[in-house]
């Protein structure tokens, strides 16, 4: 029996353009500890990393301007607030990427498995992916911290693939970021790119096998694998 093709997706900006509600919970903190707010495409660069890198990020680069050191301490109390705030509003401004609902229902209609492997805390991506009615589609959900890696170390996408029972053979990876294109690559799988990602790198700088600007007519590409 032929083994079940995999699609393993990213999160934000793949699934969900969450850049405004990231947005708005980031400058909620930045305000409140005294630092400068970001715009949306400042933010979009920082998204892929995990909440508390976007924290440090933004902290460090304010850090070099007044020539301080961040403190760690600071950091951390920073990171959980975001992490409070945004729980509470996750889905305020957050829309489903174009095509995605009909692409899920044509991956389940084709017998293939979907995962979502995110550096979004595990919780938080379950809540988004169940308030914004997709979480059913998905097999397995693997967050920053479900593991002890994430992307782009490429277990976080191999060992979705081993739960699910899946071959690493007949898997491919959907992202927006070098995190996921770096572990697609290290993990040997090819890699749809979304064109408007959350990232400060050039298309051509980030490793793809497949360019897409949304989910609309995806499965042509897909197609080609089963």
């Amino acid at each position: 029996m032929t083994q079940k093709f995999t699609v393993v997706f990213d999160l934000d900006g793949t699934l969900v353009d969450t850049a405004p509600d990231l947005m708005l919970a980031h400058n909620h903190v930045m305000k409140k500890f005294g630092y400068p707010s970001k715009s949306l495409d400042e933010l979009k660069s920082a998204v892929g990393h995990g909440a508390g890198a976007m924290i440090g990020r933004s902290i460090w680069s304010q850090a070099k301007k007044e020539l301080s050191s961040i403190n760690e301490k600071i950091k951390n109390e920073m990171t959980d607030e975001f992490i409070s705030y945004y729980s509470k509003n996750i889905l305020n401004e957050s829309t489903l990427v174009s095509g995605v609902k009909d692409f899920l229902k044509w991956c389940k209609k084709k017998n293939i498995s979907m995962a979502v492997c995110t550096n979004k805390t595990e919780h938080l991506a379950v809540d988004l992916l169940k308030k914004i009615g997709i979480y059913d589609y998905f097999e397995y959900v693997a967050g920053y911290n479900t593991f002890e890696y994430c992307k782009p170390d490429p277990r976080h996408i191999t060992t979705i693939i081993e739960i699910l029972d899946g071959n690493i053979n007949r898997s491919i990876m959907i992202g927006d970021s070098e995190s996921d294109a770096n572990a697609a690559k290290a993990a040997e799988i090819p890699m749809i790119l979304l064109e408007d990602g959350y990232t400060e790198k050039k298309i051509d700088e980030i490793y793809h096998n497949h360019l897409i600007k949304d989910f609309v007519d995806i499965d042509k590409i897909i197609s080609k694998y089963l």
